[in-house]
């Protein structure tokens, strides 16, 4: 094995996966998801732990100690990242014994499958060496400076124009807890994502454990950003559903974690009252649920009183939500209205002590049974990271 090459080859299997360059070793959540995508795509099996152990070996410092994946691992490896066709163990010993998909990796690295030749360099004068340093002072400085800038200006924006499976992939999307029967109708409403308000949530109650299904979520490289969703017709109808977007500090979307969603609530203590569609902010700052979620938020965007209904349902027609990360300090913000002129304006702000590197996309009813199911169409999707400075 040459080590160039698997290190190489195990990143460019770990952006494919993720949508991001490998800057960390992976977690152990992290490696059982990369496990599964290699199997769902391959048909072949890597495990979770020889996974987490080769990001450490990838990542790790030079005395760290040295992994030796086999030329199956490293062929699968290869399949994955070339999108070789689906197989299993038994049809690729019987087909496929000579790894032909390592193999084509490899190669690429290599002209006419051998090293480039080594030539001697006669060894510049001092003087010369003198003004090559000078000249990469003045050439390299200037561009790690703008380097830095633009990594404070780095963003995404997905309007959601293709939502098949590898398209979201490609740009940089992971699918969680899929129903494959509600994942299916994703694409009823061209330019949007639809997304479905199943039942589940990401908080656990005495019966139930933490659950979203067709949860769709990216990674966080930026300290300090902003995120925003557009909606188009969400109207909330029945308690707890609602839409919108969740932080979290894993991507087992159990741990730390701030959620800000439109939703519906019509529960007052007993009073009599009418129902409301309200922007709610949650979050939780101790990790594995162990203390219940604390509402930062609870804004009033609607009353539906019974002959408002179709007012309410108008004013809905686009509404969007938006987080601001500076440090610990966040800010919570959202705009309504029947166009999509209206400029966002500020719930509450907070220092909340968490540190997300993921984001999450759902649409949930919480846990109540017999509810109608509606869906929530994501127009667009917007992450720009900014300075760490307010």
């Amino acid at each position: 094995m040459n080590e160039a090459v698997f290190f190489s080859l195990f990143k460019e299997a770990c952006e494919k996966c993720f949508g991001n360059p490998l800057i960390h070793p992976l977690t152990e959540t992290d490696s059982k998801i990369l496990a599964n995508k290699i199997f769902e795509k391959t048909g072949l099996v890597i495990g979770p732990k020889s996974i987490k152990n080769y990001s450490l070996y990838v990542l790790g410092p030079k005395d760290y100690r040295k992994e030796n994946p086999s030329d199956a691992t490293l062929d699968t490896l290869s399949r994955y990242v070339l999108d070789a066709p689906y197989t299993d163990e038994i049809n690729r010993k019987k087909n496929e014994s000579h790894y032909p998909y390592w193999f084509q990796y490899r190669n690429k690295f290599t002209a006419g499958g051998a090293a480039p030749p080594v030539h001697k360099v006669a060894r510049p004068k001092k003087r010369t060496v003198l003004l090559i340093t000078a000249l990469a002072i003045i050439i390299i400085i200037p561009t790690i400076i703008l380097l830095s800038k633009k990594s404070h200006t780095d963003s995404f924006t997905d309007n959601f124009f293709s939502i098949t499976e590898d398209s979201l992939l490609k740009h940089g999307w992971i699918l969680k807890s899929v129903n494959p029967q509600w994942w299916e109708k994703r694409s009823e409403k061209p330019g949007h994502l639809a997304l479905f308000t199943l039942r589940g949530d990401n908080w656990k109650n005495a019966e139930n454990e933490a659950h979203i299904s067709n949860l769709i979520m990216r990674r966080i490289q930026s300290e300090c950003f902003t995120v925003e969703i557009h909606l188009t017709g969400f109207v909330p109808g029945q308690n707890w559903q609602q839409a919108g977007i969740l932080l979290s500090e894993d991507s087992t979307f159990k741990g730390k974690m701030i959620r800000l969603s439109i939703s519906y609530n019509d529960f007052f203590g007993g009073y009599e009252k009418p129902p409301e569609i309200i922007i709610q902010a949650v979050s939780s700052t101790e990790t594995g649920n162990l203390s219940r979620p604390e509402e930062i938020a609870h804004f009033v965007l609607f009353n539906i009183e019974e002959d408002k209904k179709a007012l309410v349902e108008k004013n809905l027609e686009t509404s969007a939500l938006k987080i601001e990360k500076y440090g610990e300090h966040f800010r919570f913000l959202y705009t309504a209205g029947p166009k999509e002129s209206f400029a966002f304006k500020e719930i509450t702000s907070k220092e909340i002590s968490i540190h997300p590197r993921f984001i999450g996309l759902f649409a949930i009813q919480g846990w109540t049974n017999g509810l109608n199911i509606i869906p929530a169409y994501f127009d667009s999707y917007v992450f720009t990271s900014i300075p760490c400075v307010q």
